[in-house]
């Protein structure tokens, strides 16, 4: 599993997450309210460094470890 997330993404994504998470913390009767578990999978994407959605796609943001196809 090679690292796929560059730093500016992981924070984006550690971000996003925790807003998803917030919003279902206080918007309890919110249809919504299933964010919250959503959210904890850019967080888990963003300490891992690796995205799955990424690998099928081919892309990756972090440039420090690029390799030749």
């Amino acid at each position: 599993m090679n690292a796929n997330v560059g730093s500016f993404d992981r924070g984006v994504r550690i971000l996003l997450g925790l807003a998803m998470i917030g919003y279902a913390l206080f918007a309890k009767n919110s249809p919504y309210s299933f964010l919250g578990w959503i959210g904890l999978l850019p967080i888990a994407t963003a300490f891992i460094s690796f995205c799955p959605l990424y690998t099928v796609l081919g892309v990756r943001t972090n440039a420090g470890s690029r390799t030749s196809p």
